[in-house]
Formats: structure tokens, C-alpha cells, sequence
């Protein structure tokens, strides 16, 4: 089957896999901003917020280093911010910034809820409702420290992306696109990094440890940058502003 040889294929060309999936994942992202306008990019945010929680445990190894799915996965949310800042306004990416981070809060509530339930005791699913009960916990036991490093890192960092975008655009006077989307997104996934391996690796391993970690991981945020860019000079030509108005006035005419 297809699917068989793509298993096999990108199992023994693993990087070539992560840049398909950077490349999958920004597209995706395009594919909404085109279908849907800036709800296609709120809704890219809350996608991409939701696999990093639900696949961010999973570790791997790219170019001989370790990161988690989490880094991978996280790609888009930089994108559309920018893309929303770049189109719409510094407004209209700090609302998106603030949606996300109250779906990363109800994400990780509704799970925590969700593992109080005891898996059931009928003694036909006994055993698959316990074993996914336990891999349920495993993925999603969040600790206290991991719950504050991530809500911490995204809030500040996402906030600090769209002030220095619109910091540099406005130095610039709109001109070097290029320059705002991978610098505020490299300072920006900076401080991310430095929240995160802090408040959650520093303590639990010691902080050259945890600075290490952070590093490794810092290295692929920023080919994930660069790699990000032609998608937003391509995007950002499109007009459409028009669905948004269609949208709006259906809206209107409903009510």
C-alpha cells in the first residue's frame, strides 16, 4: 500500500520528513488564510495549539539532535501571527495571541478532567479501557511546572512577536518584510525557549542542562523561521479581505 511505502520511506530519511512536515503544516496554514481569511488564520493558531498539547511529549531525532513534535508542530502559530499583524494590525494579532492562549487554558483543563474518570471495569473492555487509560496519563499528566512554563512562554513571547513586528515595521516604514517576519520570530522563539527551558527543565535537570535542552531546540525554531517566509511573501499578496466582508455581512443579515 501507499501508505506502507511512505512508512518505510521516511522512516530511514527522517530529516527529509521534518522538512515535509514544516512544509505541510505553513501550507495548511496558507490553505486556510485563502479558504477563510483571518479566521482561517485563528483557526490555524488553535490547530496548531491543540497538536502541540496533544503531540509535544513525543520525542524524536533530527540531524542527530533531540526535539519534540511540540517544536515541529508549533511552526504555523508564528506564521499567522505575523501574517495577521502584517494584513490586519497589531489589534487584530494580540486578540488572536489572547484566543490561543485561553484554548491552551481550556485544553489543558478539559484533559486534566478527563484523566479524574476511572477507565470502566466491564470485564469485556477491562483491559483495553486500562491500557488506554494509562497512555492517556502518560501523554497528558501534566505537572504543575509544565502547565506554567507553557502558558508562560507562549503569552509573553507571542505578545512580545507582534510588538517588535510592528516595532520594526514602523522603523523600516513598511519596507523589509523579511526583515520583521524572521527577526521578530527568531527574538521571539528566543525568549520562548529561555521561559520554557527555565521554568520547566531548570530544576528538574541542572540549568546548563536545561540551557542545552533549550538550544537544540532553539536550532530548529529558526530553520523553521527562515523556512516560513517565502510562504508569507506568497500569502500576503492575496486579496482576501472580501471573504472576510462576506462573512461579516451574512452575519449582520442573520441577526
Amino acid at each position: 500500500m501507499l501508505t506502507d511505502f511512505f512508512a518505510h520511506f521516511f522512516s530511514t530519511q527522517q530529516e527529509l520528513l521534518w522538512f515535509a512536515t514544516i512544509a505541510i503544516d505553513l501550507g495548511f496554514a496558507v490553505l486556510l488564510y485563502r479558504m477563510f481569511g483571518r479566521q482561517g488564520l485563528y483557526a490555524s493558531i488553535v490547530i496548531s495549539l491543540l497538536l502541540a498539547n496533544l503531540q509535544g511529549p513525543k520525542l524524536t531525532e533530527i540531524f542527530g539532535m533531540q526535539t519534540s513534535m511540540g517544536v515541529i508542530l508549533y511552526s504555523s502559530i508564528y506564521f499567522s501571527t505575523d501574517l495577521l499583524s502584517e494584513r490586519y494590525g497589531r489589534r487584530e494579532a494580540n486578540r488572536a495571541v489572547m484566543v490561543g492562549f485561553v484554548v491552551s487554558i481550556i485544553i489543558i483543563v478539559m484533559i486534566s478532567m478527563s484523566l479524574m474518570y476511572l477507565p470502566s471495569s466491564n470485564p469485556n473492555t477491562a483491559v483495553f479501557a486500562a491500557s488506554i487509560h494509562e497512555a492517556t496519563q502518560t501523554l497528558f499528566n501534566f505537572t504543575p511546572r509544565f502547565i506554567l512554563g507553557s502558558l508562560l512562554a507562549y503569552f509573553i513571547s507571542q505578545r512580545f512577536d507582534v510588538w517588535i513586528f510592528h516595532y520594526i515595521k514602523e522603523k523600516t516604514q513598511g519596507r523589509h518584510l523579511w526583515l520583521r517576519n524572521n527577526l521578530s520570530t527568531m527574538v521571539s522563539q528566543a525568549i520562548d525557549t529561555v521561559i520554557y527551558g527555565v521554568v520547566v527543565w531548570w530544576g528538574v535537570v541542572d540549568f546548563t542542562t536545561a540551557m542545552q535542552l533549550a538550544l537544540a531546540k532553539y536550532v530548529f525554531k529558526l530553520l523553521i523561521a527562515l523556512t516560513d517566509t517565502p510562504f508569507l511573501y506568497w500569502a500576503r499578496t492575496w486579496n482576501v479581505d472580501s471573504k472576510d466582508w462576506v462573512v461579516e455581512a451574512e452575519t449582520a443579515k442573520s441577526r
